[in-house]
């Protein structure tokens, strides 16, 4: 048996369900013996054509606008879905899967839900592990039709397998599905995450499930053709994998990072030395040392801990895999599992400062934990059949009072009407507004004037489209907000300080800078050691990356100098040959 699948073996786990009965649950990092007895003769594959979208597809981000949080039960409710549904009842409407769809109605009733918003589909559903198995949101030209995609599911799983084709069904959508041809790709919704841009995360298990000699008879595929699959149904251009965990039998990322916003990612901290904590560090050094934001900055990384067990002890002892990255967004609410007090409370405050005027709700998951899962592992969403998308680099600092550059890109299908900055100096109550002017490309700008006593700013973007819908970024905006700082540095120094690389160095063919914050054009040149220019051009007003290659004559050490009103920059190139 091929190692990186010795995993599937594991034995099911028997969890205590809501009314008190023994429900026997699949689990993400398992199969029973039956499963494991038919897997190899288990057909994953269709025998019909799977359609590629006729149209450019963007995969949504989990904190976008969410129309349908998603549940599967495949016999009784557990207290850990009551809880779900209970905590997102007046966010959106709730899909549950299930073949008894009267019992899982009175449940609720009796527990207080009111039902208006639920709906049921009576469908037969193997587990409970929907993140895994349920399709994504896609959106075709960025906002325009909503459709999903579907992967094939690693788990001889018929019922759930077929359960995102029942949600098309049911809301009229057209879905798309990897499953056939030299595009049946095997994936799961737990080693995914996107920011909405075209950038996703994965770990290598995506790789493992398609090579040669794979469980599922799926066409072996290189990771340029995994590539390509996700670019072509998913909108995916760059497709991030990295080493899978020693330690995490299921390898799904969603065990120990979450994406927060596009440039924001929170990681499961483990004490030093101790369990998957060298590898993950590993990957995160990977991910900051090799990728950029889709803005060109650096992730940043937030840490968490992650919460032992009962007697202290971590996966590598025996514990399970306990996490607190495992949570989901739901509009303005987001679902963080909790296991005790002690430990709960300090990821809660991270979540709450991370993610300012959410509603962040622990759930307690310490009863279904065994499982290898937690919130995110048991949920999914479908978005809004209407998304007004706003896409904003965050400002975290600014060196000058006027005309301080706040940018956008707003889209929606109907095109943008009005878009607005509301902003305030921290500790006042009311915000003023400043008017954004259309630009070009779907990108908009204000140059917001500040008090000059001001040292932080508090800051939020509306928008309203010529339909006459309307929407803030944050999302719970005016209650959440973006914060900057107002640095009294000379501009001088703040083009030190935004001018970053370059990078790689030294370099043979090409280099990068980052250049943030600066709202000028800037001249860019590049002399030898003994002052000859060998190169000059200039740049329109740059936020971001820039590249620059280097012609195949030059050796020895380049001076790469940037200038503009606030002076000159200057770096220095070691050129390889």
């Amino acid at each position: 048996m091929n190692k990186s699948y010795q995993f599937l073996i594991i034995m099911l786990a028997i969890i205590t369900a809501s009314t008190g009965q023994a429900q026997e649950i699949l689990v993400p990092k398992g199969l029973t013996a039956h499963e494991e007895s038919i897997i190899s003769n288990f057909q994953f594959r269709s025998l019909s054509a799977s359609e590629v979208p006729a149209l450019p597809v963007r995969t949504s981000a989990e904190w976008e606008e969410v129309e349908y949080l998603v549940l599967g039960v495949p016999t009784v409710m557990t207290t850990v879905q009551l809880q779900i549904v209970q905590a997102v009842i007046d966010e959106c409407k709730i899909i549950i899967a299930t073949p008894n769809p009267q019992s899982v109605e009175n449940y609720l009733i009796a527990n207080g839900v009111d039902m208006t918003d639920i709906i049921f589909i009576e469908e037969p559903v193997n587990s409970i592990w929907i993140r895994d198995y349920a399709a994504h949101t896609v959106y075709t030209n960025e906002v325009e039709d909503l459709a999903l995609v579907d992967w094939i599911y690693n788990r001889p799983r018929p019922d759930d397998d077929v359960l995102p084709f029942a949600h098309a069904e049911y809301l009229g959508l057209p879905i798309y599905s990897t499953n056939s041809g030299t595009t049946d790709l095997v994936s799961v919704g737990g080693n995914f995450m996107t920011d909405g841009l075209g950038n996703a995360f994965a770990s290598k298990l995506v790789l493992m499930e398609n090579q040669a000699g794979n469980f599922f008879n799926v066409t072996p595929k290189t990771e340029a053709q995994i590539d390509n699959i996700m670019q072509d149904y998913m909108g995916i251009d760059n497709f991030i994998k990295m080493d899978v965990l020693p330690y995490d039998g299921i390898h799904h990322i969603d065990m120990h990072m979450k994406l927060l916003d596009e440039e924001t990612i929170l990681v499961s901290q483990f004490p030093e030395g101790v369990a998957d904590g060298p590898q993950i560090a590993e990957n995160i050094e990977y991910i900051t040392s090799n990728f950029l934001t889709p803005f060109g900055n650096t992730y940043d990384i937030q840490w968490v801990d992650a919460p032992p067990s009962i007697i202290g002890e971590y996966p590598d002892m025996g514990a399970y895999y306990r996490t607190y990255t495992n949570s989901i967004f739901v509009n303005k609410t987001v679902l963080v599992p909790i296991y005790r007090p002690e430990y709960d409370q300090a990821a809660l405050a991270l979540y709450q400062e991370l993610l300012p005027g959410y509603n962040i709700v622990g759930i307690n998951v310490e009863s279904m934990i065994s499982g290898g899962g937690a919130i995110h592992c048991i949920t999914h969403t479908i978005g809004v059949e209407d998304p007004l998308w706003i896409v904003h680099e965050k400002v975290r600092e600014a060196n000058t009072y006027t005309d301080i550059p706040i940018e956008a890109m707003i889209k929606h299908n109907s095109g943008i009407s009005q878009a607005k900055v509301f902003w305030r100096e921290t500790g006042t109550e009311s915000f003023e507004e400043s008017t954004m002017s259309y630009i070009s490309d779907d990108n908009w700008l204000a140059n917001i004037d500040i008090p000059t006593d001001t040292e932080t700013v508090e800051y939020y973007i509306w928008a309203e489209a010529e339909s006459g819908k309307t929407l803030t970024r944050p999302l719970v905006a005016p209650d959440g907000y973006w914060t900057f700082t107002i640095s009294n540095v000379s501009s001088q120094q703040w083009a030190e300080k935004n001018i970053t690389g370059p990078y790689p160095n030294p370099a043979k063919e090409q280099i990068h800078f980052n250049i943030q914050n600066i709202s000028e054009e800037i001249t860019i040149s590049i002399h030898s050691m003994l002052g000859q220019k060998l190169y000059e051009n200039i740049l329109p007003i740059s936020d971001g990356k820039i590249s620059l290659n280097l012609n195949p004559k030059w050796h020895g050490t380049l001076i790469v100098t940037f200038s503009g009103s606030f002076g000159n920059v200057h770096r220095k190139v070691i050129k390889l040959q």
